[in-house]
């Protein structure tokens, strides 16, 4: 599965891992911004069903991996391991320090707008290199395979059908800067995942086969 990665994508998804983590723990855990994708519905599932994150999200995560790995292939998988690594190590260690930006607790808007490009950047140039670095990624990267769509459009769909649902308990307003964070994020990533780089780089989502 490793045999097709190369040093400089591997890199480049090591670099784009610690971004993500860094824009996660800095801005998105200070600002209480709710998440699309599995962490949204993970905590779904814990309001209504009582059913802990722990397990909610090691299932969902390891479901979608499974899925976009049968899809792509051990490519995918090799790079996904790389990303998904390196962002739990780099969380890891960001953990250890207090938030640069506390003050971002008080500024929704601008920490949805500060988040989404961490995180469209982060989890896009992790895409960009043909890997996951979570679930909903893994889960993205299938459906833009299946239904040959563009990914953004496969994230917009994912997190707006996953904020719908927290809508059944979150405030409105709160939801709203949510909404802000992944349009802009999934657009970033779509962006990314359509420019020009200067090595060559193993995405090709219709064809990523092992």
């Amino acid at each position: 599965m490793f045999r097709h990665l190369k040093v400089k994508p591997c890199a480049v998804a090591v670099l784009s891992s610690a971004l993500l983590a860094f824009g996660l723990y800095n801005v998105h855990s200070v600002s209480g911004i709710t998440e699309g994708g599995v962490l949204g519905m993970t905590l779904f599932l814990q309001h209504w069903l009582g059913v802990s994150p722990a397990y909610s999200d090691l299932v969902l995560n390891l479901a979608f991996y499974i899925l976009a790995w049968r899809l792509l292939g051990n490519r995918f998988l090799g790079a996904s391991i790389v990303s998904a690594g390196a962002f739990c190590v780099f969380y890891k260690l960001f953990e250890q320090f207090d938030p640069l930006w506390p003050s971002l607790a008080d500024k929704p808007l601008l920490a949805a707008i500060v988040g989404a490009v961490f995180i469209g950047c982060g989890a896009g140039f992790c895409v960009r290199m043909g890997g996951a670095p979570g679930g909903d990624d893994a889960l993205a990267m299938s459906l833009a395979h299946l239904f040959k769509m563009k990914i953004q459009w496969a994230y917009l769909i994912l997190d707006v059908f996953v904020l719908a649902l927290s809508a059944t308990y979150i405030p409105l307003e709160r939801l709203g800067y949510s909404l802000l964070t992944v349009v802009l994020s999934g657009q970033i990533i779509g962006l990314i995942c359509r420019i020009k780089l200067p090595f060559d780089t193993p995405l090709d989502i219709e064809e990523m086969e092992a």
